[in-house]
């Protein structure tokens, strides 16, 4: 803390919630199973000239008006924001997390190319992302079932699945174990696929307004509209841990250029390090791995062909972020000759 000139008698506490400009920030938070801002030890403070998310650790200043400092974080799931002409803006949906969960509904058309997006920016992070399929009592088959959670995992390689139903509790124990030790859970997902449903079964108490499913479609409709972390209980595993939810994401554009496509498609990566040239191109080359596992069955073809276009998104986007930091330096030199 000293290399932040944080005050000697300082206590961090975490944010809870952002509304225009005004972070809620829990010191000591209730039991558990209550949402942000409700019990414990809470403040609401301006976050005049800090860069804050929900899940953040920060120091409120001794007047108690404003978030004060941000301590580093451990962990952040950023995407790009929306964004006017050509300047783009990080926005950080969670922060200091340790799972992501990703959630899907089973009972709609399994969406391959979406779960992909989602598990880059997951694995950029730094923290582990868990696909969560709900909704299963919504499809007796249980060989859809089946078939539909292949699908899925046939993009999402080494990475954990969990399939549950908040209507009958299946599954949601597994979920619950993963918030042991005080961790702490991001959930993610479009809108109605029931992550409000999720959190209430989770909490064990209505934290989240949840509305009825559409009946064409079996999805929910939009009720989470801002980003909360939610205290678990301690009991049924023994230690209370934390959730943020979010509202439900219709767009996840790239951010940051850590290793998330090469960890999201190692499978592809693996093939990859087969091929007989070193800057194979996986199109029309002599002894390319890549595309001799599509000829055969191995590989989809439209998952090489997602993988180049998030390639594709992550060059253009730190071609863009090294434009914009040039363009700034010229103005500041500029500021400084005058």
């Amino acid at each position: 803390m000293a290399s932040l000139a944080v005050r000697a008698d300082a206590r961090p506490g975490r944010v809870s919630r952002i509304d225009r400009g005004w972070s809620t920030v829990w010191f000591s938070p209730p039991s558990g199973g209550t949402a942000a801002g409700v019990g414990g030890d809470v403040v609401r403070v301006r976050n005049i000239g800090a860069d804050v998310a929900v899940g953040d650790w920060v120091v409120v200043s001794a007047d108690g008006e404003r978030v004060e400092t941000v301590l580093p974080r451990r962990s952040a799931f950023v995407r790009r924001a929306s964004f006017e002409g050509q300047r783009a803006e990080s926005h950080t949906i969670a922060a200091n997390i340790d799972f992501v969960f990703l959630l899907h509904a089973i009972a709609s058309p399994p969406n391959q190319r979406r779960l992909e997006r989602e598990l880059v920016l997951a694995f950029d992070s730094g923290a582990r992302p868990v696909v969560v399929l709900s909704k299963r009592d919504l499809i007796e088959d249980a060989s859809e079932v089946e078939h539909r959670v292949a699908s899925l995992k046939a993009v999402a390689p080494d990475v954990e699945f969990h399939v549950v139903s908040s209507f009958t509790g299946e599954g949601l124990d597994g979920l619950r174990q993963l918030a042991a030790g005080c961790r702490t859970i991001a959930l993610l997902g479009a809108s109605g696929v029931g992550k409000s449903t999720v959190v209430n079964a989770l909490v064990g108490d209505t934290v989240q307004r949840t509305e009825a499913v559409r009946e064409g479609d079996q999805r929910g409709r939009h009720t989470t509209t801002a980003t909360s972390l939610v205290a678990l209980p301690a009991e049924p595993i023994g230690s209370a841990g934390w959730l943020i939810d979010t509202p439900g994401v219709r767009a996840l554009s790239l951010w940051s250029s850590g290793h998330g496509i090469e960890r999201a498609f190692s499978d592809v990566f693996d093939l990859m390090d087969h091929c007989r040239f070193r800057d194979c191109k996986h199109e029309e080359e002599p002894g390319c791995a890549v595309r001799a596992a599509i000829d055969d069955g191995r590989l989809d073809p439209l998952r090489l062909e997602s993988m180049k276009r998030l390639v594709a998104e992550e060059a253009a986007l730190e071609d863009e972020q090294k434009a914009r930091l040039k363009a700034e330096d010229r103005r500041g030199f500029r500021r400084r000759k005058t």
